[in-house]
């Protein structure tokens, strides 16, 4: 069960991490720091990583552009980390049979806050019109209750409401319907492909497949340097009791790094040859265009 002040915490979160994501931009709303704060709450943040690792991953390439909706993974990531680890659900089969079903649905709320911010919005025009700058503020703020309210009703509900039947759902897949409980862990495992296969449409993969095909390799080839050498030094300190030496596996920091060294090696050469390009006799208006599988070309400084 969910204590009453884990369901307070995380609904209160929850308001919050939907007005973070709109105004202060603090990285609090992004579905990792979800899954970090309800393990934290919950008492599993192991859990709660691997689940808003596996959203964060997923909704990689999806984005919101004007006045489009999204599914919203926090709420999902907040939802399925509590009742994952208070059901003793595996994680990769809550982010498929919770995380993801609940971030859809939870569109449909994003709408309805849109649609009620409206009658703020009508408020601060006639504010404006009357020059009234205190009137202005006050519906500015007023606006944050529909976003706030739009998270917190739902997930406080469900963390309220809907244990029971997140155990009794959790009880049957590790038993009696153990295929569809595997069948789930392994679309969830999959997810994450999903999200870098949205990002990778967009992306300008065909003008620099060769960054993509080094990358992917020099990563490869580090990871299985690194697990071995790692694998022999286990192996040594288990014969060899006076052997304290530890090896770590390879770290992501070196990783990112040479993926900013890549980087920073395109942008040098593509400000070089725009440099030269714009030298001549005149300057190109051509727009970037998209070729006919939908990748954005040209989109390069």
């Amino acid at each position: 069960m969910i204590a009453w002040w884990q369901i307070a915490i995380l609904t209160l979160y929850a308001g919050y991490q939907i007005l973070d994501e709109l105004q202060i931009y603090s990285a609090m709303s992004s579905p990792v720091f979800a899954g970090l704060v309800t393990g934290l709450v919950m008492g599993d943040m192991r859990a709660g990583l691997l689940i808003g690792a596996s959203m964060q991953l997923t909704v990689l390439g999806v984005g919101t552009f004007g006045g489009a909706s999204r599914i919203d993974a926090n709420s999902g990531t907040i939802l399925a980390t509590a009742f994952s680890i208070s059901s003793g659900m595996k994680p990769a089969a809550a982010v498929a049979a919770i995380a993801v079903p609940v971030a859809s649905i939870m569109i449909q709320t994003d709408i309805l806050a849109r649609f009620a911010n409206t009658f703020f919005a009508h408020k601060i025009d006639k504010m404006v019109d009357e020059y009234n700058y205190k009137g202005i503020e006050r519906y500015f703020l007023a606006g944050a209750l529909p976003w706030a309210l739009s998270r917190m009703i739902p997930v406080g509900l469900a963390l309220a409401f809907g244990g029971g039947f997140v155990a009794n759902l959790a009880r049957v897949l590790n038993t009696s319907w153990k295929w569809l409980g595997d069948g789930l862990a392994t679309a969830g495992a999959v997810l994450p492909a999903v999200g870098f296969a949205i990002l990778l449409h967009y992306l300008p993969v065909k003008k620099h497949f060769a960054y993509l095909i080094l990358g992917f390799t020099v990563t490869m080839l580090f990871s299985t340097v690194f697990g071995n050498i790692q694998t022999l030094g286990t192996a040594m300190a288990g014969v060899a009791k006076t052997f304290t030496t530890s090896f770590n596996g390879l770290s992501m920091l070196a990783i990112a790094l040479i993926g900013f060294a890549f980087a920073a090696i395109a942008y040098q050469q593509s400000t070089s040859t725009s440099g030269s390009g714009s030298s001549g006799s005149g300057t190109s208006d051509k727009k970037p265009a998209a070729d006919e599988k939908g990748e954005i070309e040209d989109d390069e400084l």
